[in-house]
């Protein structure tokens, strides 16, 4: 299980005729790194990046920002749902 904290989620919906998601802002605890995470509402979705690698540019697989959606999801999806109830 992943330990973050959640600093902000807010939803998309992807144009008209694309798939909605949620963008969630967090902190990974354990890296000590702020993260983003797009997340689909089918399982198994989940893209996250390093925020201050992204802006370094570094957008590539394997090269210090690559990170397992599937790692953090079931956290994610837990706050999504808490987010959602508390609209």
């Amino acid at each position: 299980m992943a330990n973050i904290k959640i600093n902000k989620i807010a939803s998309h919906r992807n144009g008209i005729s694309g798939e909605p998601f949620y963008v969630v802002l967090f902190h990974d605890k354990d890296i000590e790194a702020d993260m983003v995470a797009t997340v689909f509402e089918e399982p198994g979705y989940v893209a996250v990046l390093a925020i201050g690698e992204t802006v370094k540019a570094n957008i590539e697989f394997g090269n210090g920002n690559s990170w397992r959606g599937d790692h953090f999801e079931k956290d994610l999806r837990d706050a999504i749902a808490e987010w959602e109830k508390a609209l």
